[in-house]
């Protein structure tokens, strides 16, 4: 087990630059199998999730080489069809392996996908994007793909604006026969990002970004090099540790664009910031009141598909909250799990109500004191960071390899900004 402890108030700010976003990068290493050319992906987080993608791309055939950030990587032949149990559990995205193998090699096996307890997570739109462009679908504990006559376009409708589905899918379409239509797409940056990486390769995607993305189908992809765009979940956590500690802070690495309902949401809790094109600059020592809304009533911050606020940003948003001034509910309508942190905050000092598994109201500026913590998942375990950042003692979090799945090198870029925090491995 691997933790983290940290002594607060010791957070003087500085500058930070965010890695390359964990969430377009994965399913990039995914795509590798659709090209027997060579791939260079600069900018690639090296973090655990990262990490356990690659070692399935290994074995699946994918000869590569990791270092300093740049992935590059060659797969000649596939050399197999099926992903163990094992490290389909490794995280989330294993599944989105599925739509390369069927489109190169007519068929994929693999098992359910791990990732984090944060409530439940649908695959249906994977299932249904993959049949509906011709694939078959057997097995009970494991999922089998099979085209043996290859993939062919035509109009999807997600029921869902699912991230991971829309990727799936865009995997599958770009060498199907003929034109795929998907609505309904998610159009979150990382989504973006692959269609335009994949755009590299030569396929012919159009419309990401918005609700409805054609897919031309192409032969095949070619090689080519691309740079991953900063991570604006990485960028938000910065934020937050800048609101909960008063520390002046400027974050480096982001795109301007990706920013906008962060800036709206912490105007809501009285903050002000500055959006530059590559970078946001936080002031110090705030003090920020939460701004109710019209006619004095408590104000309320959502999740929802993008362009929404991400779900992926509220637990550390909660932290940050609970050192402003005054009320606000968050209203968390995606995941039915990432709520429950809350608890941990309240051992900590914080005045904080759970009104259900969706809901919390927290009421600040609260003192929060050090506590022995656990880190649930990947966005709860960096907003326990936060919280032990801005809190008086000690506290110690476990199972910090969790959060080391999302955030690269997090304990020195944390200490570059004056925190006193330190990996423990324990053997």
């Amino acid at each position: 087990m691997e933790s983290l402890r940290i002594r607060g108030g010791r957070v003087t700010g500085g500058e930070v630059t965010v890695s390359g976003n964990k969430n377009a990068a994965l399913p990039m290493i995914a795509a590798l199998l659709l090209t027997d050319e060579e791939i260079i992906l600069h900018n690639v987080p090296d973090i655990r999730d990262v990490r356990s993608m690659l070692e399935i791309a290994g074995n699946l055939g994918v000869e590569y080489s990791f270092e300093n950030g740049t992935l590059r990587s060659k797969c000649t032949k596939i050399t197999d069809t099926v992903i163990s149990k094992e490290l389909c559990s490794k995280n989330r995205t294993s599944i989105l392996f599925a739509a390369p193998l069927t489109a190169r090699c007519g068929q994929a096996e693999l098992y359910p996908p791990g990732g984090d307890v944060i409530g439940r997570r649908r695959l249906d739109g994977h299932f249904y994007g993959l049949t509906k462009l011709g694939a078959t679908m057997s097995g009970k504990e494991n999922y089998i793909f099979r085209a043996p006559k290859g993939l062919e376009g035509r109009e999807l409708f997600l029921d869902e604006a699912s991230v991971t589905a829309t990727e799936q899918i865009l995997l599958a379409a770009v060498t199907a026969r003929g034109t795929t239509t998907l609505f309904n797409a998610a159009g979150e940056p990382h989504v973006c990002d692959l269609a335009h990486f994949l755009n590299t390769l030569g396929a012919k995607i159009s419309g990401e970004g918005t609700n409805t993305i054609t897919i031309e189908g192409v032969e095949k992809l070619h090689g080519g090099e691309y740079t991953v765009i900063g991570d604006h979940i990485e960028a938000g956590s910065f934020i937050a540790l800048g609101v909960a500690t008063g520390a002046e802070i400027t974050v480096n690495g982001i795109t301007k664009r990706n920013h906008w309902m962060l800036h709206r949401v912490y105007e809501k809790l009285g903050v002000k910031m500055q959006l530059d094109s590559h970078s946001i600059y936080l002031p110090g020592n705030q003090n920020p009141r939460i701004q109710c809304d019209y006619g004095g009533h408590i104000p309320q911050i959502s999740d929802g598909p993008w362009p929404q606020f991400a779900s992926d940003l509220m637990s550390c948003t909660i932290v940050a909250a609970t050192q402003c001034e005054g009320t606000v509910m968050f209203f968390e309508k995606m995941f039915e799990s990432r709520i429950y942190f809350a608890d941990k905050l309240i051992s900590m000092g914080a005045n904080a109500i759970v009104c259900d598994p969706h809901r919390v109201v927290i009421t600040g500026r609260s003192e929060l004191h050090g506590q022995n913590m656990s880190s649930p998942d990947i966005r709860a375990g960096m907003a326990m960071v936060i919280a032990a950042l801005c809190a008086k003692g000690t506290s110690v979090i476990d199972h910090a390899e969790i959060i080391y799945r999302g955030y690269e090198n997090i304990a020195g870029k944390l200490r570059g900004l004056g925190a006193d925090i330190e990996a423990i491995t324990e053997k």
